[in-house]
């Protein structure tokens, strides 16, 4: 019997410890730090041996393979200690996909894969495919391996996709790459460029690639390497020979022959960013042959991701939007693009080295007042302090807000979007966005 060791308790180790019981393994789960007791239960159920607080040598290095959740970095000691040992050291992806025949969609990129990753599996399962969605949202992949569906919409992380070896999705969409997570990356942008496209590494002329040809990190990776997927890019400004792109406000799709989706203007969610997720999704589901009536009303009622520019409340006619999903500042340039009156900005936390030059000018021209709430707000004032004539710090959601009501005035916005990660003061960014949820609702 295989031993098959699991690195990370979380999801997806918990995930892939079933899986790999189902499949005749013999497995062993260790967490260095302490698990969720409902994960303990899961395991505890299914005798599934596992330690935590810990990483035992001698339970670990006699594996024949394992599995490292994508949080726990190479460089970890037992990590580096199995790598020596040329024990295979696989992510939770590559570990599952050798299970399932299904058709299986990988979305990546810095911003806009959650909102293109759900938009995809509400077409699909609005046009009554036996589709799951999962990875890095929701359900592990291992987990959902069992449900034998026809077609996964899987989320993939640079980091999941650090640890693949033969996984190859049909399909493969890549949002957008900016400088994110450099930490784990030696501070080399190129390392995590090179990252995201190993989503296309195993693709063949039969796979295809979904991009945004409107991002130069993407175009000049597929002019200088060799990518052997079928392109199908995806443009606001530029007329595709193949791929998706606008005319006269209408999204058409080139591929073999041309169709007209549906005018932007009917789509559920606002923004040029999400005209962009939305052609993503339309290609993929294009190319599965879903009938375009069924993409165009899918998208017009698609609402969204919870923590991404969600509309919480109108108080005293000042809008209160949760962006808490915006971990960098990437993803706070299309929130503060899409604010269309003055706004009062919360941001800060956890700042992986961030370049905030590039919202200057949204800055200056919408921004009424900075609210920072983080650890150390020094990098922001030192951006941002000539710019609004109030900036002000707490380490309190609640004051945020506070602040926040009192200086926002009828017809103006209140926006949660950080910019940075939130580990400093919260749990995770879904904890920020409850607890400014449940602050704006206390008002």
């Amino acid at each position: 019997m295989k031993r098959l060791v699991v690195l990370g308790g979380g999801e997806s180790g918990v995930g892939t410890a079933l899986l790999g019981k189902e499949k005749g393994f013999e497995v062993f789960v260790s967490d260095y730090g302490t698990l969720k007791k409902e994960y303990k239960d899961v395991l505890i159920h299914n005798e599934i041996d596992w330690e935590e607080e810990k990483h035992t040598p001698s339970k670990i290095l006699n594996a024949d393979v394992v599995m490292k959740s994508p949080g726990i970095s190479e460089q970890v000691a037992i990590v580096k200690a199995l790598l020596e040992q040329q024990v295979p050291v696989l992510s939770e992806i590559e570990f599952a996909a050798q299970f399932t025949e299904a058709n299986i969609v990988g979305i990546t990129g810095s911003n806009g894969k959650t909102t293109t990753t759900m938009m995809t599996h509400h077409i699909l399962h609005q046009a009554k495919l036996n589709v799951e969605m999962g990875g890095n949202i929701g359900d592990s992949f291992a987990g959902l391996i069992e449900k034998n569906p026809d077609h996964f919409v899987l989320e993939l992380s640079s980091f999941q996709l650090d640890g693949v070896r033969k996984f190859r999705p049909h399909i493969a969409v890549i949002t957008n790459i900016t400088p994110d997570h450099l930490d784990r990356y030696d501070h080399k942008f190129e390392n995590y460029i090179a990252s995201k496209f190993r989503i296309t590494m195993n693709q063949t002329k039969e796979d295809i690639l979904i991009y945004d040809a409107d991002d130069e990190v993407i175009n000049s990776y597929i002019q200088t390497h060799d990518i052997q997927s079928t392109l199908m890019p995806f443009s606001l400004t530029k007329i595709l020979e193949q791929g998706t792109f606008l005319r006269q406000e209408e999204i058409i799709i080139k591929y073999k022959k041309e169709e007209n989706i549906m005018p932007t203007t009917n789509l559920a969610l606002e923004g040029k960013h999400n005209i962009k997720n939305a052609m993503a999704a339309a290609t993929v589901a294009h190319l599965l042959k879903i009938r375009k009536d069924t993409i165009r009303e899918s998208l017009e009622c698609f609402q969204g991701a919870e923590h991404r520019l969600e509309n919480v409340l109108k108080i005293n006619k000042v809008q209160y939007i949760n962006d808490s999903k915006a971990t960098n500042v990437n993803a706070t340039y299309f929130a503060l693009e899409s604010m269309d009156a003055p706004t009062v900005w919360i941001v800060g936390g956890v700042d992986k080295g961030n370049d905030y030059s590039a919202l200057f000018p949204f800055v200056n021209e919408k921004v009424k007042a900075i609210i920072c709430l983080g650890k150390n707000n020094e990098a922001l004032f030192h951006n941002f302090e000539h710019m609004v004539e109030i900036m002000v710090e707490t380490q309190y959601m609640s004051e945020a807000v506070k602040i926040a009501y009192n200086i926002a005035a009828a017809g103006e916005n209140v926006l949660l979007s950080p910019a940075c990660a939130s580990f400093d003061l919260f749990k995770n960014y879904e904890d920020r966005g409850h607890q400014f949820k449940t602050a704006v609702r206390a008002l």
